[in-house]
């Protein structure tokens, strides 16, 4: 018997959010226990002591207040950053609450959807196509992840470059993939408003003219060098200051020089978080922070205790932070926890700029 379109999508929800639930964990307990697959002994043991471990936690206070001050900053450093690629002026004041917003709506709300509503409640509150205000959001991730990429390179000219090493074919995938974005943004940023205009003159496929037409203007920033170094130059604060917050963690755990490695471990994370509306995203965070920390010296429990109190200190403090912009924009969380809801009003923003002419 077949089911119904509605309920089909429901049951393929629930079945995704199982996987994900059941894969979230799996890689989470990484960070605290080792499996056993080859079939001989138990198949789960502890790393190390957990009552222990529970009991030195408040130990790393001394390090966690700081992380969570840096990882606050994020949020009007962001703000600033993102006028750079906006080439309408929108007031620091409106920026800092809808980067407040997307914060709080990618930490607390699941889907990963924080720069998809920032670029969405720009496009209600200021009048920018919600494909111009994504383009523009897009641009500044990929500049902070160029950024990001300069800094992990310069972490092996630090104490750890014998042990930076291990990660030299991971790095060189990563600058490769950081290229070959680069190079599609500029190219998209150049050519898509002109195929726009060339498709308009034809009369031919006008929704394709018109999203073309709202890329490349959402893009525009990456026309010129001085516009991607503009974007550059404010991109090295938010950067700097969270692997700064990584860094001290480290410093904090024992490891000798931990604040050159912070890079490392926030690059590791971007990579391992890089798709919106993976549902494994906290299992991707302990295994990778945990596992990074181990590979750069660290004890069992020294990485799960960073892993564990990293992701803490970030929800706790960009949460805390991004609910004080709901709350000043008089948002309800209910009509926030709408993912399908939000795609959906985006999905008729793109369909409804997508047939509007090209700009001459």
């Amino acid at each position: 018997m077949r089911l119904p379109n509605a309920g089909g999508r429901t049951w393929l929800k629930v079945l995704g959010a199982v996987v994900g639930l059941g894969l979230s964990v799996l890689l989470l307990s990484t960070a605290f226990f080792k499996w056993n697959l080859s079939g001989g002994g138990a198949l789960l043991t502890p790393r190390f002591p957990l009552r222990q471990f529970l009991l030195d936690l408040p130990g790393h206070l001394v390090w966690l207040v700081p992380f969570l001050l840096l990882q606050a900053s994020l949020i009007p450093l962001r703000a600033v950053q993102w006028q750079a690629t906006l080439r309408k002026p929108i007031p620091f004041r409106e920026r800092y609450h809808l980067v407040g917003i997307g914060v709080f709506v990618h930490n607390a709300l699941p889907g990963k959807l924080g720069e998809v509503t920032r670029a969405f409640l720009l496009s209600r509150t200021q009048h920018v196509p919600f494909i111009r205000g994504l383009g523009s959001v897009g641009v500044c991730k990929l500049m902070e992840f160029a950024c990001l990429m300069l800094l992990v390179a310069l972490s092996f000219l630090g104490p750890f470059g014998t042990t930076m090493a291990h990660f030299q074919g991971q790095l060189k995938v990563a600058i490769s993939l950081c290229v070959g974005l680069v190079a599609l943004v500029v190219l998209l940023a150049h050519w898509a408003a002109p195929l726009g205009r060339w498709l308009h003159k034809r009369h031919s496929l006008p929704r394709v003219e018109g999203f073309l037409s709202h890329v490349g203007e959402g893009l525009g920033t990456a026309r010129s060098f001085k516009g991607m170094a503009k974007v550059f130059f404010f991109s090295i604060f938010p950067v700097s200051a969270s692997a700064l917050a990584y860094g001290l963690a480290l410093q904090g755990i024992g490891i000798p020089g931990g604040l050159f490695a912070g890079a490392v471990v926030l690059g590791a994370i971007s990579l391992g978080q890089a798709l919106p509306g993976v549902p494994a995203g906290m299992g991707i965070y302990y295994f990778v922070t945990s596992w990074a920390a181990r590979s750069l010296g660290a004890s069992p429990e020294a990485a799960a205790a960073f892993a564990t109190l990293t992701h803490l200190g970030t929800v706790l403090s960009q949460v805390s932070v991004g609910a004080l912009s709901v709350h000043h924009s008089k948002l309800r969380i209910r009509d926030l926890r709408k993912g399908g809801r939000l795609a959906n009003a985006a999905a008729h923003h793109v369909a409804h700029e997508a047939v509007e002419p090209a700009p001459p």
